[in-house]
């Protein structure tokens, strides 16, 4: 945690910058103090519990759990064992079956050369969103994952687990959902004996997440609309609140997880977990994929698993609320803005037209001022269809 990040409005960051040297003709390095400005759009009420939840986990925190000058055990993955510095592909099975398909997944564990945490990155877990998938296949690229890469075993301090895709068949039919119908990110932590989903649920949860210190989950917008790449944690959970921040990325969402979902259960068990959010269903937003990557490795290096200093943003926004913009009638939706802009209250942000009464249309205005961080990318409308998501902004507007 940056010491002065609630409740005051400037934090300090390094940034490396070259100065030549005049006596040796040489190029070094000297790192210039930057200032990051931070916007706060929450009530003073949460601050105030953000910042007595971190001043307690700060004077109960022990910074002894992990010995790192002693020697790496392995780490034990579905009763199999990965020896420190190497890394390791398994097929993670999600269903218990005795015939058919039980949906095996891919699951990759760098387990460093040294002691650490373990992180779960995973993706996937609604099948049609497919910036985890493709963030995921970056960092097991072997310009990441090989031997001049930051994530080579060798380097790694504790042990990073990648699971690309968390509802294969959803993947496979370009569904958000399981074969069932069900959203598995309402079904943890599920029961063995359940529905489908909640059997995957259960599976998922005590085999790959339960024993994590840090997840990071990786999502996309649903269907018929776009994210603009964001961080949404509970900062009052003091690990999410870490990582978060570390991520780099300029805007985090406050927001409580909803009940089911991986983030809340991972929360209540005392696990770091946030949410990245970025792109759309059934695309791939190579930016979103980018930024993605970007925050992975920067939370890495915070948490000092892997080498390198974490970047961080000249700008940063944390803000709890937001609001739906929906459509005031139906037929063709004209979007004037995209993820990512900033409008008045009162702004045109949308005009929607009926091709069957030629020079008819009507204007959708927002109503408060704020950053669209979700915008439609379908253009069929009903009236209340959501086709914005604004987070407001009253405080810093400058």
């Amino acid at each position: 945690m940056e010491s002065n990040d609630l409740p005051n409005d400037l934090a300090k960051s390094e940034k490396s910058e070259p100065v030549k040297d005049l006596k040796t003709n040489s190029i070094r390095t000297n790192k210039k103090k930057v200032k990051v400005r931070i916007a706060h759009e929450m009530p003073n009420s949460r601050k105030d519990q953000i910042k007595r939840a971190m001043e307690k986990h700060e004077s109960n925190s022990d910074n002894s759990k992990w010995d790192r000058i002693s020697g790496h055990k392995s780490h034990k993955f579905l009763n199999k064992r990965v020896k420190p510095g190497t890394m390791r592909t398994f097929k993670m099975p999600l269903l218990d079956v005795n015939i058919g398909d039980d949906w095996a997944t891919s699951v990759t564990i760098i387990h460093g050369s040294r002691p650490g945490p373990v992180v779960t990155i995973c993706g996937g877990l609604h099948g049609d969103e497919l910036t985890g998938p493709s963030a995921a296949s970056h960092l097991l690229s072997t310009m990441v994952s090989g031997n001049d890469g930051p994530l080579n075993p060798d380097s790694v301090a504790g042990t990073i687990r990648i699971a690309p895709i968390l509802n294969p068949p959803g993947y496979l039919s370009k569904s958000r959902y399981f074969p069932d119908g069900r959203d598995i990110n309402r079904e943890f932590p599920g029961s063995s004996e359940s529905n489908t989903t909640s059997r995957v649920a259960n599976m998922i949860w005590n085999k790959l997440i339960k024993d994590s210190d840090y997840l990071v989950d990786l999502h996309s917008a649903a269907r018929g609309r776009s994210n603009m790449p964001q961080v949404r944690a509970n900062l009052g959970h003091p690990l999410s609140m870490k990582i978060a921040k570390s991520s780099g990325l300029e805007v985090i969402l406050d927001s409580r997880p909803p009940k089911g979902s991986l983030r809340r259960l991972a929360n209540d068990n005392g696990i770091g977990a946030i949410t990245y959010e970025g792109g759309g269903a059934n695309l791939l937003d190579h930016e979103s994929v980018k930024v993605a990557v970007f925050g992975v490795l920067n939370i890495l290096k915070s948490l000092h698993s892997i080498p390198g200093n974490p970047q961080r943003p000249r700008f940063r926004l944390l803000a709890t609320g937001s609001t739906w913009v929906r459509a005031n009638g139906g037929g063709l939706l004209d979007m004037l803005v995209g993820p990512g802009t900033f409008v008045e209250e009162g702004d045109v942000v949308a005009t929607i037209s009926d091709p069957q009464n030629p020079g008819q249309s009507i204007e959708l205005e927002s109503p408060i001022t704020g950053l669209f961080i979700c915008a439609a990318t379908h253009p069929f409308v009903t009236a209340g269809t959501p086709v914005g998501h604004i987070l407001p902004i009253t405080k810093s507007k400058e």
